[in-house]
Formats: structure tokens, sequence, C-alpha cells
């Protein structure tokens, strides 16, 4: 029989393509010598004919490129895709802003630094967007003496 029948066959006994058949070249007088596909099926259980593992594409150079974005790599000018507020929406921006905020205003009246009254003006005010940071914002609490912690260290240096 012809080696590309025998390796049709082959492949179909395998369920692989023909591509993924390997034929022992020690062997090839056995192999040209089959007459059936149970010649064949012989001459896979002696491994003399075999299927190849499938080729796969190693991922090495991107996990590397991975790590390297991670550590900050790669992102100079050259790599700007996009505009600023393409890469960090103006909105993604203002939620990160003000879920800050109003956390901090949060643990103030927790602590019990400033009190409801003031809590509900200051959650107002942030709203509007005056502040930037939430140092502006302990900053304006201070020197506007609304945090009670303040009021009490006045006092006792009076």
């Amino acid at each position: 029989m012809k080696m590309e029948s025998v390796k049709a066959i082959a492949a179909e006994e395998l369920k692989v393509g023909k591509s993924r058949v390997w034929v022992d070249t020690n062997n090839l007088d056995k192999v040209l010598d089959t007459t059936s596909r149970d010649d064949v099926r012989k001459l896979i259980d002696l491994h003399i004919i075999q299927k190849k593992n499938k080729k796969g594409n190693s991922n090495y150079r991107l996990k590397k490129r991975i790590s390297q974005l991670q550590k900050g790599r790669r992102r100079g000018p050259g790599s700007v895709r996009g505009t600023k507020y393409a890469r960090y929406p103006r909105k993604r921006r203002w939620i990160t802003l003000i879920r800050a905020l109003r956390s901090e205003l949060r643990t103030l009246k927790a602590e019990n630094k400033i009190d409801q009254k003031v809590y509900r003006r200051y959650y107002r005010i942030i709203k509007s967007g005056t502040f930037t940071s939430r140092a502006q914002l302990v900053s304006h609490l201070k020197s506007s003496s609304n945090m009670a912690g303040d009021k009490n260290e006045n006092n006792t240096s009076s």
C-alpha cells in the first residue's frame, strides 16, 4: 500500500489529521507491506505508527508583557492610544472622588468629630464638586471649626 494511503487510514483510526500521523522510518518496509486497515491497526499497536502531539502556541511572551505592564512598564507616550478621558473617563474619576469624600465624611461622623447637621451640609457641598481630595475636605472642616476635636483642643489651650 502507498504511504499516503497508510497515513490516511492511520489518521482515521487515530482520529487526527494526516499531518499529525508519524511513521517510524526504520520500519518502512513493514508499513509499505500493509494491505488492510487491520494491518494499520497492528502497526499502531506496535507504535510504528503514532500520532504527534498538538503544536501549541507558547504564552511566554504574553505573560512577560503582562507582568511588565503590571510593573508600570510599556506605558510611555508611544504606547498611549486614546485621549486622557478615553483611558480614564471623567465619570469614573468623579465616582472615585465622591466615594472617597463621602466615606471620609461618614468616618468623621462615626467618630463624633462632626454632628448630623454639619454632615448633611458638607454632603451637599461635596456633591457640588467643591473639594478635590480628602485632605482638602478635612482641612476645610478644621479651618471652619466644624470639627468637635478641634473645638476641645482650642478650649484647653485658652
